[in-house]
Parts: structure tokens; C-alpha cells; sequence
């Protein structure tokens, strides 16, 4: 599978962002807060933005990924193997943070709650699937049920911590750090920074950081900016499946799992009165904060990085 589900969330992210920021020019921060009642201008103002985003973002994918590729039957495609999941974790993250931000942006109308939940929690999943079906007519990839479970998931974490909490107290983070293993296949692993950021799985790492206060006494003092989380990463990786027998200081690269527990902040939690660093926070917090962190390797190697991205 193709490598584009965090391109996908950062392409929606900016553009909903940009819409909904520039509609009232100097009072666009207060603008940007919730309803207590629905407002049909901004639900108008939401229907138009979606659907701008949606034929933007389907429009450029076809240019970027499909139009040179022969369209024919409808197929499925097992990719459940590939990338060491890797790629299974991006649609997860994904869907999960786009049914999040999905969630935000119906509550930002007045919507009733349970009704904005579940509408805005699904819309991940209703991106997504369209480019599985995208998939499921390219002659290149195919429809791939994992993918489709990775992106249920994902839309469904959002949707249910919602329904049971009315926030997020476990939120998907992501953190890439550049890797020497483009320079082998530019052509599959990105040949720019830019491409790497979105193609190069070994340098990603996928996050699920909790919010321990949430979990604790009302009365505690445990800060509430500071999460406890843990990754999946991978590493090794040349090719889809195998690698071709590339070699890395006179050594052959093998392929391997990686696992983290680390600490985390979460710059929402914190308070502050100012209108735009809420904002700014709210539109990062998909960024995995560097720290400290234990890297636990499948061949039962440990790591410890005294920063990690």
C-alpha cells in the first residue's frame, strides 16, 4: 500500500484550518469556538469546507497516485504483510485524528453532541474509504480489507472516548526522524525531505499517549500536561515485503520491530488565556513532543534515547 495517509491528514488539516481561519478576518480566533446552539451559517460554512477539501484531496491523490496507473476491475489486494504494519498504523492514526478533528469541527457548528460525534468521528473513515475504493480499481494496488480495519479502528477510538468521556484521553501521536535508508530506493522511500516525511516508514513512529491525570483522583496534583505513551515503529526497511540485499557498513540490512514507552506533553493541557497559542497547540497535537524514550527492539535488544523523535 501506497504511502499517503499522514500527506492525507496534513493536506485536510491546513486546508479545513485555512477555511474556517480566514472567515472573519480579525475575529477568526473567537470565531473558531464552539456553539452552545447550532448555527446554520456555520454549518453551511462546514459542508462547503468538507466538500472543497474532499475534491481537492481526491483530485490531487488521482494526479499524484493514480493517473498514471491503468484502471480496470474492482480487486482486493492482501497487503497485510507489508512494512511490518507499518503502513497499518498510518491508516489507524489517520482515521483516528481526522474523526477527532472531525468531531471538533461538527461541535464548532452547535450540533447536538451525540449527533456530532458520531457524524464528525466518521469522517476519516468515509475519506479513507474512498481511496481504498480508488485502490480497488488501480491495476497497481487493490482494496485492502487490513487497510479498512486499520481505518474502522482508528474512527472508532475517536468516536468512543468521546461517547464515554466527552474528550480524548488516549490520543494517536506521530514523530518522524530522518533515516539513511532512502539513498537505497528513492523511488519507493522518497527521493526529498518532503517525500520522505511521507514515504519513508523507518523513520516514523506511531504513538498512543495518555492523559494520566484523567485517569486519576479529581483532587490529584499529577500535572495535566504530562502523558505517559507508547510506540510502534520499524525499521530496516528497503521494500514492501523483503528487502534486495542491500548492505549498510559491510553488514546486510535485516529488517526489525521497534517498541517505546516514553513521556509526552500535551500543549492543550496547558493553560494559557491567549486565543492563538490554544490554536496553534490544538493544530500540533498530532506531533508526538520530543523526549526521552526506551526503544525495545523484536530481537530483544534495549535502547535508551536521551531524545527521541
Amino acid at each position: 500500500m501506497k504511502n499517503i495517509t499522514c500527506g492525507i491528514l496534513v493536506v485536510i488539516l491546513i486546508t479545513l484550518s485555512t477555511q474556517l481561519s480566514v472567515a472573519q478576518g480579525a475575529d477568526s480566533l473567537k470565531f473558531l469556538d464552539p456553539s452552545s446552539v447550532y448555527l446554520p451559517k456555520r454549518g453551511k460554512l462546514l459542508e462547503i469546507g468538507i466538500g472543497t477539501t474532499y475534491a481537492l484531496s481526491m483530485t490531487g491523490l488521482y494526479s499524484l497516485w493514480y493517473k498514471d496507473y491503468p484502471l480496470g476491475k474492482f480487486h482486493f489486494f492482501d497487503d497485510n504483510d507489508e512494512w511490518l504494519q507499518m503502513d497499518k498504523a498510518g491508516h489507524f492514526g489517520s482515521s483516528y485524528y481526522l474523526g477527532k478533528w472531525g468531531i471538533d469541527l461538527f461541535r464548532w457548528t452547535g450540533m447536538k453532541r451525540k449527533k456530532a460525534i458520531i457524524m464528525g468521528g466518521s469522517v476519516g473513515f468515509a475519506f479513507l474509504t474512498t481511496i481504498e475504493i480508488l485502490d480497488g480499481f488501480s491495476e497497481q494496488w487493490g482494496f485492502s480489507t487490513g487497510d479498512m480495519i486499520a481505518n474502522t479502528t482508528g474512527s472508532l477510538m475517536a468516536i468512543s472516548q468521546e461517547l464515554l468521556w466527552n474528550d480524548q484521553r488516549i490520543k494517536v501521536r506521530f514523530s518522524y526522524h530522518p533515516t539513511s535508508y532512502p539513498s537505497y530506493r528513492p523511488d519507493l522511500l522518497g527521493s526529498s525531505s518532503v517525500e520522505n516525511l511521507f514515504k519513508d516508514y523507518n523513520g516514523q513512529t506511531y504513538w498512543l499517549s495518555a492523559n494520566v491525570k484523567s485517569f486519576l483522583h479529581q483532587n490529584t496534583t499529577f500535572p495535566a500536561w504530562l502523558n505517559f505513551s507508547v510506540g510502534y515503529g520499524a525499521e530496516g526497511m528497503t521494500g514492501a515485503r523483503r528487502n534486495n540485499g542491500e548492505v549498510k557498513n559491510g553488514i546486510l540490512i535485516e529488517r526489525y520491530r521497534q517498541f517505546y514507552i516514553a513521556p509526552d506533553i500535551d500543549l492543550t493541557k496547558i493553560n494559557t488565556r491567549s486565543r492563538a497559542l490554544k490554536t496553534i497547540f490544538g493544530a500540533i497535537g498530532f506531533i508526538k513532543f520530543p523526549a526521552p524514550a526506551i526503544e525495545f527492539k523484536d530481537s530483544g535488544k534495549t535502547k535508551l534515547h536521551w531524545i527521541y523523535f
